[in-house]
């Protein structure tokens, strides 16, 4: 394993800002593995850190194939992690929407350039993400649909789920996006956490990249051969909105079955403490996101299903 210094930044009242990579194996640039742009990816960390243990374990066992280099970055916005902060410095720059970056400008679109100028020649590049909307997901893969993607390869991770996405304008800007007009085979990973470690989780994630990482030839690895995924298009999902506001007591967790007219939700008065409204399932199928916050306002997305087929 070699510690090395991706990028560097002075900082007039604080220590030096650095972000720090761990390479494993030598040769081609084959995956190229990335933990958090925000401040409170918290379960994305942890999953990198255990990549890192294991991988570390890897080598000194000749495990990394010939001619493969592997690149861990467990944590890009390490300063808004210490603050506790979600996004980047006074003006809240989301890290993850400056890509690909520039020498000139804020920050935070400094350190995307820096941060991709590394990372681009990667062949495959995985990033532990998490979504816009506070909320738990069944575990999945992601990917935006730029023309370079291939959700075959993604099938290769074994989780239970792919999901492709047709990119909007805000999404030019995102590293999955500049990763695949780069070449590189990029995919986002999700788990079903953020600000909390689900161990679970954590070892359904380790144990997808050590098995795509295996399929392609780049480490030797025993491994389950985890689930056939189901591809499906983001517009597919079903959205399952609040119609008002108020305490969210959620009824069900992401990857249940419901059915329709399942209870699924109640919004509580804050005040009065009834039930203001039901959330009900308006059809058949799997919870694949479900809101998690204590309060969820007017129009919020409560849930998304994935409709279920019937026979």
């Amino acid at each position: 394993m070699f510690i090395r210094e991706i990028y560097t930044m002075k900082a007039p009242f604080r220590q030096e800002f650095m972000i720090k990579g761990y390479s494993f194996g030598k040769g081609s640039k084959a995956a190229c593995i990335l933990g958090p742009t925000r401040g409170n990816e918290i379960q994305q960390m942890y999953v990198c850190s255990q990549l890192v243990r294991v991988l570390k374990e890897l080598e000194a066992n000749n495990c990394i194939n010939s001619n493969k280099e592997i690149l861990v970055i467990p944590v890009v916005n390490n300063y808004s992690m210490n603050e506790g902060k979600r996004f980047w410095g006074e003006n809240n720059a989301d890290i993850n929407r400056m890509f690909p970056g520039g020498r000139k400008g804020d920050a935070a679109f400094r350190i995307a350039d820096g941060v991709f100028k590394v990372i681009k020649e990667y062949s495959y590049g995985m990033q532990f993400t998490s979504f816009y909307m506070p909320g738990e997901f069944v575990p999945h893969v992601r990917m935006m649909a730029t023309g370079y993607h291939n959700a075959s390869l993604a099938n290769l991770f074994g989780l239970p789920y792919v999901l492709v996405k047709n990119p909007l304008p805000i999404d030019t800007t995102t590293l999955n996006y500049n990763w695949q007009s780069e070449t590189t085979a990029a995919f986002s990973i999700y788990t079903n956490r953020t600000t909390q470690i689900d161990e679970d989780s954590a070892k359904q994630a380790v144990a997808a990249v050590l098995r795509f990482l295996k399929r392609m030839g780049v480490i030797k690895y025993e491994s389950h051969s985890g689930y056939i995924s189901h591809i499906i298009m983001e517009e597919e999902l079903c959205s399952v909105r609040a119609s008002t506001g108020g305490i969210f007591k959620s009824l069900v967790k992401a990857g249940e079955d419901v059915r329709y007219k399942t209870a699924m939700a109640q919004i509580i008065d804050p005040y009065e403490g009834t039930v203001k409204e039901m959330i009900t399932a308006p059809t058949d199928g799997i919870v694949f996101f479900t809101h998690t916050d204590p309060l969820i306002g007017q129009f919020d997305t409560a849930y998304q299903l994935i409709h279920r087929l019937h026979e």
